[in-house]
């Protein structure tokens, strides 16, 4: 029996075709091990999103040949697809394997211990065939993400997505809810449907989707993964609320709040259309949790562009921020653009914006106090040396709740939110 070794990088999307692939290789009788251990087959899921992505997936890849320089290692994914002269000069990667192949790994592999070749990494832009993968487990015991969408035909000017995963292709429905009843049937209450640029399965088609989710017996919750500013309609947001198990959590993807930053970008809304589309949400869900990534520093920045930005994120008053500092990506327009922002520039923007999102997120989950709040639990952990069950409300607010002699892993309970336990975990009665 050979063993495997593997390593994730990256997104959920990628955590989601990692545990395809891994249930495909164990139905082949493969073994599965820690990747620290010496393995037969060591196999990198890799990510290019960002520079320091590309040296992350050099590194473990490295990291997998030194372990067992006879081992056969495997490189997946898409710094593959991104760079794949640069992985076939490598001496530590025996393999590449690249996106819209993932599927085929076992196949792959298979076909290189026999001594034979399979084309294993495609051009990308030029296929609108989706990837078809099924999973029936997932590390979490509560929660799964679904990837119902790959690829992306945004071309932001800082990103290498549409290169790494190619043009928008999207899953079936059928196929998406056959994948959920089986996951409902074994349990999983909570799901989240995820993808590369989910806005792009379209307005009307997703909606339909996350209908024919919610009457799936055994699902208590949906999740919607990262969405466009544009998709959010009235229609739109009218259609979710009338969904029971729609969770009130949104991540609009903001970047920035200045217009001329976001047309630099090439980002397709204006700072406006964004503002209506939260007003719509919460005029539809009352007091939704909205969540979004902001980037600083874009190069050309001026410091009155961030001031607008600055303005335009305290005044919306998000439920959390993700905020990074820009960083040159190899191979994107943004990477040449003139007037690139000092780094110690940067610094100070994400330090004032890190700051306004620590008022606000604080403000938000001190709403809840006093009121009832219905937590799905998973996991127990220790805080300040008690013994707490954790979880997370539909706005997926995280709750603590005192309870060892209660076995609640995977339990929906509603009760009373009572104060602070930690600045970011409410303590429910």
């Amino acid at each position: 029996m050979k063993t495997v070794a593997y390593h994730n990088l990256g997104c959920k999307v990628n955590s989601y075709e990692m545990d395809a692939m891994l249930q495909a290789l164990q139905a082949q009788g493969y073994q599965l091990v820690p990747f620290e251990d010496k393995a037969d087959i060591y196999i990198v899921n890799t990510c290019t999103v960002t520079n320091i992505a590309d040296r992350k997936s050099r590194q473990m890849l490295h990291r997998a040949k030194k372990t067992n320089p006879e081992g056969i290692v495997v490189a997946v994914g898409c710094y593959v697809q991104s760079d794949t002269q640069t992985l076939e000069a490598d001496s530590a990667v025996d393999l590449l394997i690249g996106n819209n192949k993932k599927k085929d790994l076992v196949k792959i592999l298979e076909a290189y211990m026999e001594g034979t070749a399979q084309e294993s990494v495609i051009d990308l832009s030029h296929t609108a065939e989706y990837e078809e993968m099924q999973i029936t487990s997932t590390a979490e015991h509560t929660r799964a993400y679904i990837k119902i969408q790959d690829g992306c035909s945004q071309f932001c000017t800082y990103c290498m997505i549409p290169y790494a995963r190619g043009r928008v292709r999207c899953r079936k429905k059928e196929s998406v809810l056959e994948e959920i009843r089986g996951l409902a049937a074994a349990g999983y209450k909570e799901f989240v449907l995820t993808g590369i640029h989910i806005s792009s399965y379209g307005m009307e088609e997703l909606l339909s989707l996350v209908q024919a989710i919610d009457s799936i017996e055994g699902v208590e919750r949906i999740r919607l993964g990262s969405l466009e500013p544009r998709i959010v309609t009235e229609d739109f947001a009218r259609g979710l609320s009338a969904i029971a198990h729609l969770c009130p959590h949104f991540h609009l993807s903001l970047q920035s709040g200045c217009d001329s930053v976001l047309k630099r970008m090439n980002r397709h809304y204006t700072a406006e259309e964004y503002a209506r589309g939260v007003l719509l949400l919460r005029r539809f869900f009352g007091n939704p949790a909205v969540t979004t990534d902001v980037i600083v520093g874009f190069p050309g920045e001026t410091e009155q562009e961030f001031e607008i930005t600055r303005k335009f994120v305290e005044d919306i008053g998000f439920y959390e921020m993700h905020i990074f500092k820009y960083s040159k990506r190899r191979g994107t327009k943004a990477a040449v653009m003139p007037a690139q922002v000092p780094e110690e520039v940067k610094t100070h923007r994400s330090n004032v914006l890190q700051a306004i999102e620590l008022r606000a997120s604080k403000a938000y989950r001190a709403s809840y106090i006093g009121r009832n709040a219905e937590v799905l639990f998973e996991e127990k952990k220790y805080i300040h040396e008690k013994e707490y069950w954790l979880g997370h409300t539909r706005e997926y607010v995280k709750v603590a709740c005192r309870g060892q002699d209660q076995m609640l892993e995977n339990q929906l309970v509603t009760g009373k939110i009572s104060a602070f336990l930690q600045d970011d975990i409410l303590l429910m009665d």
